[in-house]
């Protein structure tokens, strides 16, 4: 089995082949009311996107939008990393994330992209002008581990916005990004709980 399994996979004698988790389509979540959608911009460390993926489901994320090339394939580290999310939030993916966040906006969406450089806050970019938040159509934006935001999806988003830090570090994982952000949204808006009923 060690010889039929690629290099380092771990096993217990056990080995099933499975493909890589469908896709949804955007016109499934375009509709601000189904709740609030998190998209990766080319987001390629499979460990960062399956721990994104466990935040998207304990807080109750519609999907999780991500570049049909340019991002780890949903099956081996990405499914271990998610310990079951990647199964329990659906993801999306499209061709080009800036004409999918154009899409959204007009559907009626409101999209923040996160970014280190914002002045805006996130707490207060959430609460939204008249202090009750977004609600369901609200849609984040992380960008990649290294670079961030690519400039046009940046271009595409409502508002840029950032988490505030102390100056003792200059930026935080984007898996950590993530679950902060996730956290903050969750408290304006009915969060999807997916418990098994008994």
């Amino acid at each position: 089995m060690d010889h039929a399994l690629p290099d380092g996979a771990v096993h217990q004698g056990f080995a099933a082949r499975a493909r890589a988790l469908p896709s949804e389509s955007v016109n499934g979540v375009i509709d601000p009311t189904h709740g609030a959608l998190l998209v990766l911009d080319q987001i390629t460390d499979p460990h960062n996107v399956g721990a994104i993926l466990r935040s998207a489901a304990a807080f109750g994320i519609r999907a999780v939008v991500m570049q049909d090339r340019k991002a780890p394939p949903l099956f081996g580290t990405v499914c271990k990393s998610a310990v079951g999310a990647a199964e329990r939030v659906p993801h999306v993916s499209v061709t080009n994330i800036a004409d999918t966040l154009l899409e959204f906006r007009k559907a009626g969406r409101h999209v923040l992209g996160l970014a280190g450089e914002a002045e805006l806050d996130l707490a207060t970019a959430i609460a939204a002008p008249d202090g009750k938040g977004w609600g369901p159509g609200l849609v984040l934006v992380m960008g990649s581990e290294d670079k961030g935001l690519r400039q046009r999806v940046a271009e595409c988003c409502d508002e840029l916005v950032r988490i505030p830090m102390t100056g003792a570090v200059e930026s935080l994982n984007v898996s950590n990004a993530a679950a902060i952000a996730l956290y903050e949204a969750a408290k304006w808006r009915p969060v999807r709980d997916e418990t098994p009923s008994a």
